[in-house]
């Protein structure tokens, strides 16, 4: 398994559990280190999930805003959390291709959840995507024209 992989795992494991039992964030050096042997893996994992956590609100919020038909609360722990971790690798994290977060969380959320779970972890992402996109554009096109 790629390094990444192992980490984004291991990245979701701890949201997981911090989702259902408030798993203080002070304890996720020890679970990775308890889980994790490779430095790398444990450090790439813990990148991921500070920023998640960080920008949790926010990224509930974007999630929650294509979600049609769902509200973030009432979806599958391992659903809502995939989301959020790849959310915040589509936002946060410009040296991740979206396409590589988006076929990541797919599957993680087949491996984790159910065989459903990965057409619906794209379509939400796919949407997440296009609107980011859709944002860096008109950005780009707003800025170009104040010259």
């Amino acid at each position: 398994m790629k390094k990444r992989t192992r980490a984004r795992e291991l990245a979701l494991q701890f949201l997981y559990q911090h989702d259902l039992v408030a798993m203080p964030v002070e304890k996720a050096d020890d679970f990775l280190r308890e889980e994790e042997k490779d430095v790398e893996t444990r450090r790439f994992a813990k990148r991921l999930l500070e920023g998640t956590l960080e920008h949790q609100t926010e990224l509930d919020e974007v999630i929650q805003s294509v979600a049609q038909n769902w509200n973030i609360s009432r979806m599958a722990v391992i659903d809502r959390n995939v989301l959020r971790l790849a959310t915040h690798e589509l936002l946060h994290c410009t040296d991740i291709p979206p396409k590589v977060a988006i076929n990541e969380a797919i599957e993680i959320g087949k491996r984790y959840s159910t065989q459903n779970s990965g057409a619906f972890i794209n379509g939400i992402l796919d949407k997440i995507m296009n609107r980011t996109a859709g944002k860096a554009k008109s950005g780009a096109a707003g800025e170009g024209a104040e010259d």
